[in-house]
């Protein structure tokens, strides 16, 4: 029986031009030796995998080269080479620091230090994972770091940079390696399996990949442990199962019974896949992924996101393109937060389920449904069956065939009308008593209009609102108007004198938690200017200069932006003044002023401030 030898170590980069996924290190590794501009020290640090180890080999190898190539590569027939090949080599030295981690290893090295290479240039010292040593290693390993011998090069690797010491940092040159992509572990793997003659599709190798997370040696480690089970003819289904991952066929039926609102079946289908020995928490990651990756398929110039074999890719794009992207934000929703709370459930598989059910219930939840409206909302017998009113509904709501077309003063009734799009709400006269103090009109006094409202008359309604409103969720239906930039909610006509007082004294109560802007808007003296331009001027007149400067300076623009939201108008400007004296005595407000009435009304404090003064001076 011949020797079996692992993928990691038989494959393992000899190079730069075989190292994977680190090209940028490379190239600036050969630039560094091609210019003779060598560090003593080097720090390579990144996840377990990528190559950092291997990559301090290659480079180490490098420099002791007596024939490198013209792009710099070990010609791997010199002796330096070939002593290093064979594990012989004695000018490179690796050092395991997890296991040789005390004061009495760095010594050791340190005298090996002094000790000039007999073969190659540089006597190298490779030391892994570096961040394992020892407080008091770390400080004897300082000096000889910051100062070697001319011939000594330092290569340290590890997988925690935030453990090594600031004082060592600044001593080296760092390299950050990267996780390897996906595609860079398919393509390598594609390249082992063509020379090992195991057959293998694409959708394995992704798993496969997926699964290294990023590393290199862990790929080739799992693609090992699947021909062993499977032999040279792997396939899809054994891969999954040897390795004990969620097909993504799983997920594409779960999301059908999902758009279907059938909940038993999604149910049934997690019941299967708890059965073979799934972890439940694992399922819920891999149907938040899926959702992810439905809502990267659907989203154009997102392709470059999904790290998946073409087939899969056809597949997402089918089923995203029957799911709304509301939909998708919706159950990422839902399975972020299932995903977030399981450990902290009773129940966990409650706790599934009840996700599960939820996704069902998206497409068809009450809210959703047109027949949900206010209690309060009259219904015509003429209206459309969609909108009438449920048979549940309250018994306060009045539904009547035989209701008169005119108007009620107490309870109002539209006329029948066919059905036809809505426009903005139009108010009868007699309704025009029932708005309330905000200037809006009731609920239970709108009324559908059959059609567009005519030009404004003496009983056209005072206010009229935009029916189109923009938001999230309006953004996230398929359907939502585009935006025109305005505000959707902003009222078309002047609001009345009375109406600004009003909206004004609510500012006073509304910045109640800052006394000193509070009593200023309260005790104001309030003028009301119409511009002539559409626009209004009010402008609010407190006690003295003082307030005015803090007004302009810390609660105007405040001021202005509140009562612009309270009355839904923003043509309306606001300004701060002082009021005119009148011969009368204004109130004192600063201390000064306070101190100055105070002396006007009592000589023996005007003595005792003489005093003061003379005394300071």
């Amino acid at each position: 029986m011949s020797e079996y030898i692992v993928s990691a170590r038989k494959y393992r980069p000899e190079n730069f031009a075989t190292l994977i996924g680190q090209d940028n290190i490379a190239v600036t590794l050969k630039n560094s030796i091609l210019r003779g501009q060598l560090a003593h020290a080097y720090l390579f640090c990144g996840p377990r995998g990528v190559g950092k180890t291997t990559t301090a080999r290659i480079f180490a190898k490098m420099i002791n080269c007596s024939n490198p190539s013209a792009d710099m590569e070990p010609c791997g027939e010199c002796e330096s080479c070939r002593s290093f090949a064979e594990g012989r080599s004695y000018c490179i030295h690796e050092l395991d620091a997890a296991s040789n981690n005390g004061v009495e290893d760095i010594k050791t090295l340190i005298d090996q230090v002094r000790v000039a290479p007999q073969v190659g240039k540089y006597s190298v010292y490779i030391i892994d994972e570096v961040h394992m040593l020892s407080q008091a290693a770390f400080n004897a390993f300082l000096k000889t770091l910051e100062e070697p011998p001319a011939h000594a090069i330092f290569i340290l690797a590890t997988t925690e940079k935030h453990k090594i010491l600031p004082t060592i940092l600044s001593r080296c040159q760092t390299y950050d390696f990267n996780r390897i992509t996906v595609d860079n572990i398919v393509r390598n793997l594609r390249m082992i399996a063509d020379r090992e003659s195991v057959t293998i599709d694409d959708e394995s190798l992704h798993v496969i990949a997926q699964k290294a997370d990023g590393a290199m040696r862990d790929a080739l480690t799992i693609f090992d442990q699947t021909v062993a089970f499977c032999g040279n003819a792997v396939k899809y289904e054994d891969v999954l199962k040897n390795l004990n991952v969620l097909s993504y066929e799983h997920c594409f039926a779960l999301v059908e019974d999902f758009l279907k609102g059938d909940y038993p079946a999604a149910l049934l289908k997690f019941d299967a896949i708890l059965a073979k020995g799934f972890n439940a928490l694992h399922f819920v990651a891999a149907l938040s992924s899926h959702f992810r990756n439905l809502l990267v398929s659907r989203t154009a110039g997102l392709e470059s996101l999904l790290e998946l074999p073409d087939s899969l890719k056809r597949q997402y794009a089918e089923q995203a393109m029957r799911c709304s992207v509301k939909f998708l934000y919706d159950a990422l929703a839902v399975t972020s937060q299932c995903e977030s709370g399981y450990r902290a459930s009773v129940n966990p598989r409650l706790h599934i389920e009840f996700a599960l059910m939820k996704l069902s219930f998206l497409l068809s939840s009450p809210a959703a449904q047109p027949a949900a409206q206010p209690a309060a909302t009259p219904v015509s017998a003429a209206q459309p069956a969609a909108a009438s009113v449920p048979a549940a509904q309250p018994a306060a709501t009045p539904v009547s065939a035989a209701q008169p077309a005119a108007p009620q003063p107490a309870q109002p009734a539209p006329a029948a009308q066919p059905a036809a799009p809505q426009s903005a709400p139009a108010v009868e006269p007699s309704q025009q008593a029932q708005t309330d103090s905000t200037g809006r009109i009731p609920a239970a006094a709108q009324q559908p209009a059959a059609a567009p409202a005519p030009a404004a008359t003496d009983e056209a309604p005072r206010r009229r609102r935009r029916s189109a409103g923009f938001s999230l969720g309006s953004m996230l239906s398929e359907d939502a108007p585009a935006a025109t930039g305005e505000n959707a909610d902003e009222r078309m006509d002047a609001p009345e004198r009375d109406e600004i007082l009003a909206k004004w004294r609510e500012c006073a109560e509304i910045f109640s938690d800052k006394p000193r802007l509070s009593n200023a808007i309260a005790n104001s003296e309030v003028e009301i200017e119409d511009n002539g331009d559409g626009t209004m001027t009010m402008t609010f007149k407190v006690a003295n200069d003082s307030q005015v400067s803090w007004i302009r300076s810390n609660a105007l623009s405040k001021l202005q932006l509140r009562l612009n939201e309270l009355l839904r108008w923003s043509a309306l400007k606001l300004d701060v003044g002082k009021v005119e004296s009148q011969g009368t005595l204004r109130e004192a407000y600063t201390p000064d002023e306070k101190l100055a009435v105070m002396a006007n009304s009592n000589p023996e404090l005007r003595k005792l401030m003489k005093d003061v003064d003379g005394i300071l001076k």
